[in-house]
Protein backbone atom coordinates (compact mmCIF):
# COMPACT_ATOMS: atom_id res chain seq x y z
CA UNK A 1 0.00 0.00 0.00
CA UNK A 2 2.41 2.64 0.66
CA UNK A 3 3.84 2.01 -2.49
CA UNK A 4 1.06 2.40 -4.51
CA UNK A 5 0.43 5.86 -2.46
CA UNK A 6 4.38 6.86 -3.15
CA UNK A 7 4.11 6.11 -6.70
CA UNK A 8 0.84 7.91 -6.96
CA UNK A 9 2.06 11.25 -5.21
CA UNK A 10 5.52 10.87 -7.58
CA UNK A 11 3.07 10.67 -10.67
CA UNK A 12 1.25 13.53 -9.66
CA UNK A 13 4.55 15.64 -8.14
CA UNK A 14 6.31 15.41 -11.95
CA UNK A 15 2.78 15.58 -13.73
CA UNK A 16 2.85 12.36 -16.06
CA UNK A 17 0.68 11.64 -18.27
CA UNK A 18 -0.32 7.29 -17.32
CA UNK A 19 -3.18 7.44 -19.99
CA UNK A 20 -5.27 5.20 -17.87
CA UNK A 21 -2.43 2.65 -17.18
CA UNK A 22 -1.24 1.18 -14.10
CA UNK A 23 2.42 1.55 -12.90
CA UNK A 24 4.58 -1.04 -10.82
CA UNK A 25 5.74 0.37 -7.81
CA UNK A 26 8.35 -1.68 -7.04
CA UNK A 27 10.49 -3.56 -10.47
CA UNK A 28 10.38 -8.03 -9.79
CA UNK A 29 12.16 -9.74 -12.03
CA UNK A 30 12.01 -9.23 -16.02
CA UNK A 31 10.24 -5.55 -15.34
CA UNK A 32 10.82 -3.41 -18.61
CA UNK A 33 12.51 -0.14 -18.05
CA UNK A 34 11.03 2.40 -19.95
CA UNK A 35 11.00 6.20 -21.12
CA UNK A 36 9.24 8.34 -18.36
CA UNK A 37 10.20 5.35 -15.34
CA UNK A 38 11.81 6.76 -11.95
CA UNK A 39 14.46 4.40 -10.73
CA UNK A 40 17.13 4.11 -8.71
CA UNK A 41 20.73 2.46 -9.90
CA UNK A 42 22.43 -0.01 -8.30
CA UNK A 43 26.31 -0.36 -8.79
CA UNK A 44 26.44 -4.08 -9.01
CA UNK A 45 29.41 -4.65 -7.18
CA UNK A 46 29.20 -2.25 -3.93
CA UNK A 47 25.37 -2.46 -3.67
CA UNK A 48 25.47 1.70 -3.27
CA UNK A 49 22.96 3.79 -5.47
CA UNK A 50 23.75 6.56 -7.42
CA UNK A 51 22.91 9.40 -5.44
CA UNK A 52 23.02 13.54 -5.83
CA UNK A 53 21.80 16.27 -3.53
CA UNK A 54 22.11 19.74 -3.35
CA UNK A 55 25.76 20.07 -2.62
CA UNK A 56 28.12 21.81 -5.01
CA UNK A 57 31.76 19.85 -5.75
CA UNK A 58 34.58 21.82 -3.53
CA UNK A 59 36.94 21.50 -6.59
CA UNK A 60 36.91 20.40 -10.15
CA UNK A 61 33.79 22.06 -11.77
CA UNK A 62 32.06 22.83 -9.12
CA UNK A 63 28.73 21.48 -9.96
CA UNK A 64 26.59 19.40 -8.32
CA UNK A 65 28.07 16.23 -6.86
CA UNK A 66 26.82 12.40 -7.44
CA UNK A 67 27.70 10.18 -5.35
CA UNK A 68 27.29 6.67 -4.48
CA UNK A 69 24.70 6.16 -1.54
CA UNK A 70 24.17 2.84 0.90
CA UNK A 71 20.53 3.69 2.40
CA UNK A 72 18.12 2.30 0.10
CA UNK A 73 15.56 4.61 1.61
CA UNK A 74 16.80 8.12 0.19
CA UNK A 75 14.36 9.68 -2.34
CA UNK A 76 17.58 11.69 -3.57
CA UNK A 77 18.44 8.05 -5.24
CA UNK A 78 15.48 8.64 -8.09
CA UNK A 79 16.49 9.58 -11.79
CA UNK A 80 13.97 9.89 -14.08
CA UNK A 81 14.69 7.90 -17.59
CA UNK A 82 14.15 10.44 -20.56
CA UNK A 83 15.30 10.17 -24.13
CA UNK A 84 17.43 13.38 -26.00
CA UNK A 85 15.65 16.41 -27.27
CA UNK A 86 16.16 14.76 -31.19
CA UNK A 87 14.23 11.76 -30.34
CA UNK A 88 11.04 10.62 -31.25
CA UNK A 89 10.95 8.09 -28.54
CA UNK A 90 7.63 8.56 -26.27
CA UNK A 91 7.17 7.74 -22.13
CA UNK A 92 6.26 4.16 -22.08
CA UNK A 93 8.49 3.16 -25.16
CA UNK A 94 11.57 0.51 -24.24
CA UNK A 95 15.08 1.23 -24.72
CA UNK A 96 17.24 -0.84 -27.04
CA UNK A 97 20.85 -1.00 -26.41
CA UNK A 98 23.02 1.10 -27.76
CA UNK A 99 20.51 4.04 -27.29
CA UNK A 100 21.83 7.03 -25.85
CA UNK A 101 19.92 8.40 -23.15
CA UNK A 102 19.61 10.73 -20.43
CA UNK A 103 18.60 10.79 -16.50
CA UNK A 104 17.18 13.60 -14.91
CA UNK A 105 17.31 13.58 -11.26
CA UNK A 106 14.42 13.66 -9.69
CA UNK A 107 14.53 16.27 -7.08
CA UNK A 108 16.82 19.01 -8.35
CA UNK A 109 15.58 18.41 -11.70
CA UNK A 110 19.12 18.20 -12.97
CA UNK A 111 20.75 16.03 -15.45
CA UNK A 112 23.36 13.21 -14.68
CA UNK A 113 26.53 14.92 -16.56
CA UNK A 114 30.40 14.88 -17.20
CA UNK A 115 33.21 16.28 -18.97
CA UNK A 116 36.65 16.62 -18.94
CA UNK A 117 37.39 17.86 -14.68
CA UNK A 118 39.11 15.40 -12.55
CA UNK A 119 37.09 13.63 -9.82
CA UNK A 120 37.60 14.66 -6.39
CA UNK A 121 38.93 11.46 -5.09
CA UNK A 122 40.45 8.90 -7.60
CA UNK A 123 41.57 11.65 -10.53
CA UNK A 124 39.50 9.97 -13.10
CA UNK A 125 36.64 11.86 -14.86
CA UNK A 126 34.26 13.80 -12.83
CA UNK A 127 30.58 13.04 -13.40
CA UNK A 128 27.99 15.92 -11.79
CA UNK A 129 25.06 17.19 -12.21
CA UNK A 130 24.08 19.82 -14.09
CA UNK A 131 21.13 22.40 -16.08
CA UNK A 132 17.46 21.95 -15.41
CA UNK A 133 14.10 21.17 -17.46
CA UNK A 134 14.96 23.81 -19.99
CA UNK A 135 18.92 23.51 -20.20
CA UNK A 136 20.71 20.26 -21.56
CA UNK A 137 23.45 19.39 -23.47
CA UNK A 138 25.34 16.49 -25.03
CA UNK A 139 27.25 16.58 -21.67
CA UNK A 140 24.13 14.70 -20.36
CA UNK A 141 24.26 12.27 -23.25
CA UNK A 142 24.64 8.31 -22.20
CA UNK A 143 25.50 5.53 -24.24
CA UNK A 144 23.35 2.16 -22.77
CA UNK A 145 25.36 -1.04 -23.33
CA UNK A 146 22.77 -3.76 -22.00
CA UNK A 147 25.38 -6.98 -20.84
CA UNK A 148 24.37 -10.60 -22.43
CA UNK A 149 22.11 -11.23 -24.83
CA UNK A 150 19.81 -9.09 -24.01
CA UNK A 151 18.46 -6.48 -27.06
CA UNK A 152 16.38 -3.80 -24.46
CA UNK A 153 16.47 -2.36 -20.78
CA UNK A 154 14.86 -4.67 -18.16
CA UNK A 155 15.11 -4.42 -14.31
CA UNK A 156 17.39 -7.83 -14.14
CA UNK A 157 19.79 -7.04 -17.21
CA UNK A 158 23.43 -5.62 -16.21
CA UNK A 159 24.07 -2.65 -18.09
CA UNK A 160 26.45 0.06 -18.81
CA UNK A 161 26.23 3.28 -19.15
CA UNK A 162 29.35 5.26 -21.48
CA UNK A 163 29.23 9.05 -21.41
CA UNK A 164 29.22 10.27 -25.21
CA UNK A 165 31.55 13.53 -24.95
CA UNK A 166 34.63 11.69 -22.40
CA UNK A 167 34.28 8.05 -23.60
CA UNK A 168 33.94 7.17 -19.76
CA UNK A 169 31.93 4.76 -18.38
CA UNK A 170 30.02 5.33 -15.29
CA UNK A 171 31.87 4.04 -11.98
CA UNK A 172 32.19 3.64 -9.23
CA UNK A 173 34.27 1.97 -6.13
CA UNK A 174 34.71 1.58 -2.58
CA UNK A 175 36.88 5.00 -1.96
CA UNK A 176 34.79 6.97 0.04
CA UNK A 177 34.61 10.74 1.26
CA UNK A 178 35.22 12.15 4.49
CA UNK A 179 33.64 15.74 5.31
CA UNK A 180 30.93 17.21 3.49
CA UNK A 181 29.24 13.49 1.70
CA UNK A 182 30.81 11.35 4.98
CA UNK A 183 30.15 7.54 3.74
CA UNK A 184 29.12 8.25 0.45
CA UNK A 185 31.54 6.88 -2.39
CA UNK A 186 33.08 8.44 -5.18
CA UNK A 187 31.29 7.79 -8.51
CA UNK A 188 33.40 9.03 -11.30
CA UNK A 189 34.07 7.92 -15.01
CA UNK A 190 36.45 5.67 -16.27
CA UNK A 191 37.35 4.75 -19.90
CA UNK A 192 38.20 0.88 -19.39
CA UNK A 193 35.73 -1.45 -18.98
CA UNK A 194 35.69 -2.95 -15.88
CA UNK A 195 33.75 -5.30 -13.35
CA UNK A 196 32.97 -2.29 -11.45
CA UNK A 197 31.20 0.21 -13.99
CA UNK A 198 27.93 -2.45 -13.91
CA UNK A 199 24.56 -0.87 -12.76
CA UNK A 200 21.44 -2.77 -12.66
CA UNK A 201 18.01 -0.80 -11.94
CA UNK A 202 16.65 -1.70 -8.57
CA UNK A 203 13.94 0.36 -6.76
CA UNK A 204 11.55 2.88 -8.80
CA UNK A 205 7.92 3.54 -10.31
CA UNK A 206 8.36 1.64 -13.63
CA UNK A 207 6.01 2.91 -16.53
CA UNK A 208 4.27 -0.09 -18.32
CA UNK A 209 5.44 -1.09 -21.90
CA UNK A 210 3.60 0.91 -24.42
CA UNK A 211 0.84 -1.57 -25.89
CA UNK A 212 1.27 -3.77 -22.75
CA UNK A 213 -1.43 -4.84 -20.96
Amino acid sequence: MALSIFALSLFLFLGLDLEGDSVSAAASEGVEVTYGSVIKLMHEKTKFRLHSHDVPYGSGSGQQSVTGLSNVDDSNSYWIVRPTPDSSSKQGDAIQSGTIIRLQHMSTRKWLHSHLYASPISGNIEVSCFGGDGESDTGDHWKLEVEGSGKTWRQDQKVRLRHVDTGGYLHSHNKKYTRIAGGQQEVCGVRDKRPDNIWLAAEGVYIPLKGSK
